[in-house]
């Protein structure tokens, strides 16, 4: 399994890791490499944390108050945030792809790329039929 970003999730991480730098010579590194075996949990054991949303999970990193938001997507884990713990909870529902409309949107787009595969490989035996 894979894992990708929300943009507005990887900007927060680069700034959290420079914030973090700035704080201490090497402490960016350290927070940048507890954040990623911390994403490393998910891609290894995704239904492990809890839904703190509909269908949204958050696991806790290790020594740093921070929690990665992600949700369970056909193609491999969607971070949806690298979130704060003693900010606004809630601040990242706002992103688009989050919710139960941006679960249903998911939805439909995984399903017109599906649909489009299914079609793909539907000419590719004719073509060889033929």
């Amino acid at each position: 399994m894979t894992f990708s970003f929300h943009a507005e999730a990887e900007e927060e991480f680069g700034a959290a890791v420079a914030y973090y730098e700035g704080c201490d010579s090497g402490l960016g590194l350290d927070f940048a490499r507890k954040v990623y075996a911390t994403i490393q949990n998910t891609v290894d054991y995704p239904t492990l944390w809890p839904e703190i949303a509909d269908e949204i999970h958050r696991c806790l990193v290790h020594r740093f108050p921070y929690g990665v938001l992600y949700s369970i997507e056909p193609h491999g884990i969607f971070i949806l945030a690298i979130m704060h713990l003693h900010r606004d909870p809630d601040y990242w529902k706002q992103r688009s792809g989050t919710g139960k409309a941006g679960a249903e949107k998911r939805d439909h787009d995984i399903l017109n790329r599906h649909a489009d595969a299914l079609n793909k490989e539907a000419e590719d035996v004719l073509a060889l039929l033929r």
